[in-house]
């Protein structure tokens, strides 16, 4: 093979990389999603503020909603202002959401309720499969089974003739 057409070969075969590096658009979730189920929490503690409308969940706080589970070892909620209606959630300190056979970690996440929309930042790890994706940021759509990773993504490509 000759040098330029090593050359081509080579840049050809980064142009997905390089995709990814300025943000990756990937499915999450689609069939097990459900935005309009009741969402359940459960945890070691609770502090409730009238005040401000906003419940803290602390030790081990796992939240469920339909087949979607988020885990973290804090958890605001943060009620509509009727207080009618969970508007947010905001975790922190290292969090697992999970749907389906799909997981994503990262250093936090906020969910908004009602948009379905989730944002997890901080040394995001997605896995689908026997793939993996990491990025500084995932936003993920929960109605429209779609997430966004940017900021740094990362991923290994197979090739369709790679075996153990």
């Amino acid at each position: 093979m000759t040098p330029k057409r090593l050359l081509s070969v080579v840049l050809l075969s980064l142009l997905p990389v390089a995709a990814l590096a300025q943000g990756a658009q990937v499915g999450f979730g689609a069939l097990q999603a459900d935005p309009d189920a009741p969402v359940e929490v459960t945890a070691e503690n609770l502090t409730v503020n009238q005040n401000d409308g906003t419940a803290l969940f602390t030790g081990d706080v796992i939240v469920g909603q339909g087949e979607m589970r988020l885990s973290a070892p804090r958890v605001l909620v943060v009620y509509a202002e009727d207080r009618s209606a969970i508007a947010r959630l905001e975790a922190r300190g290292g969090v697992t959401l999970v749907s389906g056979e799909e997981a994503a970690e990262g250093d936090s996440a906020d969910y908004d309720v009602e948009a379905g929309i989730i944002e997890m930042t901080g040394n995001v790890l997605l896995t689908q499969g026997g793939s993996a994706l990491t990025a500084d940021k995932m936003v993920a759509d929960i109605k429209a089974g779609t997430a966004r990773m940017t900021g740094r993504v990362k991923t290994v490509l197979q090739s369709s003739g790679a075996s153990d």
